[in-house]
């Protein structure tokens, strides 16, 4: 009978456990398929194996189009009654009395006690010696059913804890993964542009090559042909010095000598005969190569340098525009003629180009050779301009500056990026569509820095020689 009884009740703790966690239903939900699970084992499930493809269930696969499930009051109401008679029936009639192994070293008695204070198992006698007898003391039957309760309790922290790790594990698998099909794909980029600029030179030596070897041709064909002129002519002249030899010192007829002297007197004159005075200089190959190679290559960029200019309309009033809008300066005097115009700087001593970008990729550089104060960088249509300006992200601009060393001006603030400047120039690289902003020393093309954000709105590159330093200059540099 009482067999019978446990092996019931065996049962029904596996009716009432969590196929996922093994352990009693916590908030207990029944899917459609008629399977039960706690409601965070079977979200955290879904979460790791559902998606695309929809969610199943664990226990017979079944295939649901979205998370659906009803709480299950039922089984609720089950576990909480199972948990009340096991607690009961532990504390009330314990499946035995739990022996500790081994006896007292000082005592020889059996350890039934178990001290609190110093965390160890006594005996009776123990008990009431000095060491113990102040300490607090419960019986180890007590203690170890309580320490029973506070692991059950934790058990679905380390459920949990175990969940989290697992969770993290997925996410940072997924995140490698990213990072070798990233790095794929830029592997990629690089090998298609730097294949195609390699090919483009690759041809354009081919193509030289063959012009050199066809002007060589044409040089040595026509030197072949005088030279098989002058040979034919010089084996004429043999002939003739042969025959008349003949004739002067040797026997002959009167009517041979008679021939021989006309054709050789009275004939025609001896052609004249000249090297090939005109071989070929190979003028179109006399250019410097690398350049001529870099001003075609410039054609076949996908990004090439543009060639930007100032709008004098933004700029202001202390500043001075000059060499065809290329080229800004601060001045002390301030132009009372200019007019108050909407975009036009008022406090910043800034002005912005003409072009506007609302998509794509596009370059340009920056001559600040010399100068100790600069900023350069990108504006979004309609941000401040007069008073005060802020020079952050969050107030559409995003920008590089020189004072005391260079810095990028970042969403919280000044971000150091290279304690001192000595490059001539600064090149600027827009992505628009990615939302990159970076800025390059322009003759190693190092990258300085880069603003990672996403333009909602157009921007226009923006430029400022700084305050208070009259005579400096700013120059876009031009490339074509």
């Amino acid at each position: 009978m009482a067999t019978a009884a446990a092996s019931s009740g065996d049962d029904l703790r596996k009716e009432l456990t969590c196929a996922i966690c093994l352990d009693f239903y916590t908030d207990p939900v029944i899917l459609k398929c008629g399977h039960n699970f706690c409601r965070f084992c079977i979200c955290m499930h879904w979460d790791e194996n559902g998606g695309d493809y929809g969610y199943q269930c664990p226990q017979c696969r079944t295939v649901f189009n979205k998370r659906t499930f009803t709480k299950n009051y039922l089984v609720q109401n089950l576990v909480a009654k199972m948990d009340d008679l096991e607690c009961l029936g532990s504390v009330a009639s314990p499946a035995g009395p739990l022996k500790m192994d081994g006896e007292c070293r000082l005592h020889g008695e059996e350890l039934k006690l178990y001290c609190q204070t110093d965390k160890e198992a006594i005996c009776v006698v123990c008990r009431e010696s000095r060491v113990h007898r102040h300490h607090e003391v419960a019986p180890v039957s007590e203690v170890a059913h309580d320490m029973k309760v506070e692991l059950h309790l934790r058990l679905m922290d380390l459920n949990r804890h175990r969940s989290q790790c697992l969770r993290v594990i997925a996410a940072d698998e997924r995140t490698k993964n990213e990072v070798r099909m990233k790095k794929q794909r830029l592997k990629d980029k690089v090998e298609a542009d730097v294949g195609a600029l390699v090919q483009f030179l690759l041809d354009e030596r081919d193509s030289l090559l063959d012009s050199l070897d066809a002007e060589e041709a044409a040089a040595v064909a026509a030197l072949d042909d005088n030279l098989d002129a002058v040979k034919a002519e010089a084996a004429a002249a043999e002939r003739r010095l042969a025959d008349v030899r003949a004739h002067v010192g040797g026997e002959t007829t009167f009517q041979s000598l008679a021939e021989t002297f006309n054709e050789v007197v009275h004939g025609k004159p001896f052609p004249e005969v000249e090297p090939e005075d005109s071989p070929t200089e190979f003028t179109d190959f006399s250019g410097p190569f690398q350049l001529i190679m870099w001003k075609k290559m410039m054609h076949v960029l996908h990004t090439m340098p543009q060639n930007l200019t100032l709008d004098p309309d933004t700029a202001h009033p202390n500043l001075l525009i000059s060499d065809y809008d290329t080229k800004v300066e601060e001045v002390r005097s301030r132009n009372p003629q200019e007019p108050d115009l909407p975009d036009r700087f008022t406090r910043f001593c800034g002005v912005l180009a003409t072009a506007q970008y609302c998509g794509g990729q596009h370059y340009w550089e920056v001559d600040v050779r010399d100068k100790g104060v600069w900023y350069l960088g990108v504006t979004a249509q309609g941000s401040k301009r007069k008073g005060f300006v802020s020079l952050t992200p969050a107030a559409g601009y995003w920008s590089l500056c020189l004072q005391d060393r260079l810095y990028a001006n970042g969403v919280d603030g000044r971000v150091p990026v290279a304690d001192y400047w000595n490059s001539p120039r600064v090149g600027v690289y827009l992505d628009y569509d990615r939302g990159l902003l970076s800025f390059y020393d322009a003759v190693t093309m190092k990258l300085l820095y880069v603003f990672d954000t996403c333009f909602h709105r157009p921007v226009y590159p923006f430029f400022s020689p700084g305050k208070n330093d009259p005579g400096s200059r700013l120059r876009i540099c031009h490339y074509y």
